[in-house]
């Protein structure tokens, strides 16, 4: 959100209370729709379940959702900025931090407000709330009374208990501390450290620091009465007690000047311009108070040129965000099925957080936060919020943490796997993609980019280097192709780089294409220009003379220019006049293949049977039986018109040609994906409700409810795959991500793999 947006009272209230009040619901994964299913899910059935647990109390876990559930537990007590307004008032926030956990680890979440200011009641709660729960969340609750009830629900407790106010801040805190350390060049051992704030968070942070190598006699804790020092007893406890210095400095003024870091948890404008100019050189200052930072980086610019900022918000760089944290800790200790999380599991996020922030950061990355580029630096010394890298990075950390300090009781065996699977947790694409690349990287193929001087196709490149996906070839000026490279840091080892002006095959591929296209008004002359000036004709050629397995095409391009090359050089497979495009779309539990959505504008019904023919040819190629849903207007001939006879002949001619294909049509969309339609009306056709690909009657409807599915229906979009030719050659749509090229290169490869067979 940019730092001139300011949500309105009117907005929040409204996006709480909408249709439907709160944020949350509990949502089914098993079916009730039948009496069978009603059976199973409560009586008889599921006494099965509750007599294998009762004998053997383990198999809760496998039974149950406990080892996915997570309380997110309050007292309300020290609610965000809001302080004691009390644990009703706090729901709001508790359902907020289920959102998160579901939204960045795929951890659900009940959210449990408990009516008391007594901690001994918080403490009881959490004890009964056990059998319920793979972990505990607690939140919101003040000091030093949540020092009082970690520890003690700790003792009692045999599944992980966490309190993010304290362990979530100081881990992203101090991730981001050390990178920043190191930028200034200075030691953590060596520093003079503030920390304003000697709440749940700021002692937190002291302890953490310690553990990381910091020392005790260099850190200054402060609260509202100053520094806590030896002999001092206002406002102090135990906890603080810990971090009381022996000095002759009493208020925070004196404590920051000549100090390296600041790190404030206390409240805006806790921290002057005048305190600023008198800390070290390089100084780093984390101002982490919500909604308002102890000071704003404007401000610190303004006295500071050299200093490194850090705050909590969206709207600067740097911001300190415990979502970085508690979801995938707690996502890597439910795996494990662990006792506890322990020190070295918080050392183990610490660290992993650290080295994600060195890591190359993904351009949808970057997008996300309408920048072109992040790099490691001043203004990024923690990883984005929004970085889905931090779930495959953090979560195995504290895994293997925990395993390798004995608190996991469900060890990991492979963490190639384990990463695998978290990233399907969140979406049915990237479980499809990852198949897709793990088929790809089998038997790697070599695969022509004519677009070689575009800087998304050379960054594509490079990760399908590093993915071992194909062995890519880059068309164009070689200098120019390693400068670009070179500007934007990207490595070109195991990339081809060739230049069709300077070929040795350019009168070759000249000759074959005069062959091929001489009755159709080209002579060898403008061949040989085609062949040494466009690219895209040159890559055609290296596919049909075998010196490239496969070609992805069309960054730059229309659609039809990228598409012209191809239909001019290369054949079609046999019993095929036209080829065709397709998308995969992926939603979170499906999948369907819409087609065809690219290539034919208002195709015949021979044509339209072809392309039935070719989608179901492309989801085998990636092991899925296909159920093929010839869509129109009408149901099975509710509306007879030419349309819809066309739809009729084309089923025809497909049975002809395949009939063990389980196709139906015609019929309205809704008909093809949604089972009570098809069970209550159309009891009769092949298609129950579970087609996976769509056939549409034309282009306008083909290429319009793929991109609504796209852009309105949360589905995710892999393609366009270009089907029915001989070859295996794909067109891009123009200017699309580096994901999306690397994707597309990877479904390119498998399909080389299947027609080579």
């Amino acid at each position: 959100m940019s730092k001139h947006e300011k949500i309105t009272l009117e907005e929040a209230l409204e996006y709480h209370k909408g249709s439907r009040p709160g944020k949350i619901e509990v949502v089914p994964t098993k079916p009730c729709f039948t009496q069978r299913d009603l059976s199973l899910a409560y009586t008889p059935g599921v006494a099965e379940p509750c007599r294998v647990i009762e004998k053997n109390p383990e198999a809760v876990y496998d039974y149950t959702s406990k080892g996915n559930l997570v309380a997110v537990l309050s007292n309300g007590t020290a609610v965000l900025g809001l302080g004691n307004i009390g644990a009703a008032a706090g729901k709001p926030v508790m359902e907020g931090k289920g959102v998160l956990f579901k939204r960045f680890a795929d951890v659900d979440v009940f959210d449990i407000e408990i009516n008391s200011e007594n901690p001994d009641d918080v403490i009881k709660a959490c004890e009964l709330l056990e059998p319920t729960f793979g972990g505990i969340n607690l939140e919101d609750i003040k000091a030093p009374d949540c020092f009082y009830i970690e520890e003690e629900v700790k003792k009692k407790l045999s599944i992980p208990v966490f309190h993010d106010d304290q362990h979530g801040t100081a881990i992203i805190c101090i991730a981001a501390l050390l990178n920043a350390l190191e930028i200034v060049d200075k030691k953590i051992e060596d520093v003079v450290t503030v920390i304003n704030g000697a709440g749940a968070a700021g002692i937190a942070i002291g302890k953490l620091m310690l553990l990381v190598g910091a020392k005790k006699e260099n850190i200054f804790m402060c609260d509202t009465k100053g520094i806590v020092y030896v002999g001092r007893k206002e406002g102090m406890n135990k906890y603080k007690e810990e971090f009381a210095l022996v000095t002759d400095k009493r208020t925070l003024d004196e404590a920051v000047d000549g100090a390296d870091v600041f790190l404030g948890l206390s409240a805006k404008g806790a921290l002057s311009k005048s305190m600023v100019k008198t800390m070290a050189r390089t100084p780093i200052i984390m101002a982490m108070a919500n909604p308002d930072p102890e000071i704003t980086p404007e401000e610190v610019e303004e006295v500071r040129g050299d200093a490194i900022v850090a705050t909590g918000r969206s709207d600067y760089p740097n911001q300190v965000n415990n979502v970085l944290g508690f979801p995938f800790i707690f996502r890597g200790a439910l795996d494990v099925r662990a006792s506890a999380i322990n020190e070295e599991m918080k050392l183990a996020a610490v660290y992993a957080l650290k080295k994600l922030t060195r890591e190359d950061v993904p351009e949808n990355v970057c997008k996300a936060y309408g920048v072109e580029k992040i790099e490691f630096g001043k203004d990024y010394i923690i990883p984005k919020p929004f970085d889905p890298r931090v779930l495959t990075w953090v979560a195995p950390a504290v895994a293997k943490a925990a395993m390798e300090t004995g608190v996991a009781k469900l060890p990991i065996k492979d963490f190639e796997a384990y990463r695998d699977q978290l990233e399907s947790r969140l979406s049915f694409a990237k479980e499809f993609t990852r198949q897709v690349i793990s088929v790809a990287r089998q038997s790697p193929k070599k695969l022509v980019f004519p677009e070689g001087d575009y800087e998304k196709v050379i960054r594509a490149a490079n990760r399908i280097v590093l993915e071992g996906i194909a062995q890519p070839i880059l068309l164009g000026d070689v200098e120019r192709i390693k400068k670009l490279a070179a500007e934007i840091n990207v490595d070109l080892a195991g990339i081809e780089i060739v230049d069709p002006r300077c070929s040795d095959k350019i009168d070759t591929y000249a000759a074959q294409l005069f062959e091929i296209r001489s009755r159709k008004g080209m002579t060898l002359a403008e061949a040989t220009r085609r062949i040494s000036k466009i690219t895209d004709y040159f890559a055609a050629m290296m596919v049909k003379h075998g010196d490239a397995d496969c070609l992805v095409n069309g960054y730059s391009r229309n659609y039809p220019d990228a598409i012209k090359p191809l239909l001019e050089i290369l054949p079609l497979e046999k019993n095929y006049t036209t080829p065709s495009g397709s998308y995969f779309m992926l939603f979170k539990d499906r999948m369907v293949l819409c087609a065809d959505t690219t290539v034919n504008i208002d195709p015949t019904a021979e044509q339209l049977a072809q392309i039935a023919l070719q989608s179901a040819d492309t989801l085998r190629k990636f092991q899925i039986e296909p159920r093929v849903a010839m869509l129109s207007f009408s149901n099975f001939g509710s509306v007879r018109m030419e349309r819809t006879i066309k739809v009729e002949k084309a089923i025809k001619l497909v049975n002809e040609t395949e009939p063990k294909l389980v196709i139906d049509g015609d019929m309205q969309a809704d008909t093809a994906v949604y089972p009570p339609i098809a069970r209550e009306a159309f009891p009769f056709s092949k298609i129950k409700g579970d087609a996976n690909v769509l056939v549409f009657p034309n282009l306008e409807a083909g290429n319009s409810a793929y991109k609504l599915l796209w852009r309105l229906g949360s589905g995710i979009a892999i393609g366009p795959i270009l089907q029915g030719f001989k070859h295996s050659v794909h067109v891009l749509q123009r200017g699309v991500d580096v994901t999306d090229i690397v994707n597309l290169a990877a479904i390119a490869v498998v399909d080389c793999i299947e027609k080579s067979k």
